[in-house]
């Protein structure tokens, strides 16, 4: 497969393919690095902060192996003056190798993965793009910008996994499957506990 380099933007969250992602920017590394995207309508690495320094530190960060490209859809200047993104998640990646530039902006060289095919979602979760619609629908501006798949098994496992509040291993691990039907199985115990949770 084909590699490539791409500025990294570790962060303790997972972005999920098809996802929101918002973010407000004041380093100046990664300030510069949003401009060249921008500018170039070039993607951006996201992946998980595993342990050690934290995004401000300057030293490399360390990460898990399997990201998300960003593609930067919005933005906005704030009040406070700091710049607000908004990125929409597309393919997952593998890391190869991570480099650090003399600006403390983390580089990496990547290896695309292959995309999910679309698959139907299955007659027994039924119930879940009426939930998942519902919870959208209240996140409001936030899934403007996305495209709606609500009969797709990946894309609604995807939101599940994205919305629902997982620890960051679950969300990785829903993230690193390559089969849609057992992410949904994975789960289907996750939902229905916080479901019965919240009915006590």
């Amino acid at each position: 497969m084909a590699t490539e380099t791409l500025p990294l933007f570790p962060l303790r969250t997972v972005l999920f393919p098809g996802g929101p992602l918002p973010l407000r920017v004041f380093e100046p590394r990664y300030l510069d690095m949003i401009s060249h995207c921008m500018k170039n309508e070039q993607p951006f690495g996201v992946v998980l902060l595993a342990d050690g320094p934290e995004v401000g530190a300057k030293d490399t960060a360390h990460t898990v192996a399997t990201g998300t490209l960003a593609k930067i859809c919005d933005w906005y200047q704030g009040t406070d003056g700091l710049l607000g993104i908004t990125a929409i998640g597309l393919d997952r990646f593998h890391l190869l190798s991570t480099d650090q530039q003399a600006d403390g902006l983390n580089v990496g060289v990547i290896e695309l993965l292959p995309a999910e095919e679309s698959v139907a979602l299955p007659d027994d979760f039924n119930a879940w793009p009426g939930l998942l619609r519902a919870v959208l629908d209240d996140l409001g501006r936030l899934y403007e910008l996305v495209d709606k798949q609500y009969e797709d098994a990946t894309w609604v496992g995807f939101r599940f996994a994205e919305i629902l509040p997982l620890s960051m291993e679950d969300r990785q691990r829903c993230l690193e499957m390559s089969d849609p039907l057992e992410r949904l199985d994975y789960l289907r115990p996750l939902l229905r506990q916080i479901r019965d949770g919240a009915t006590q």
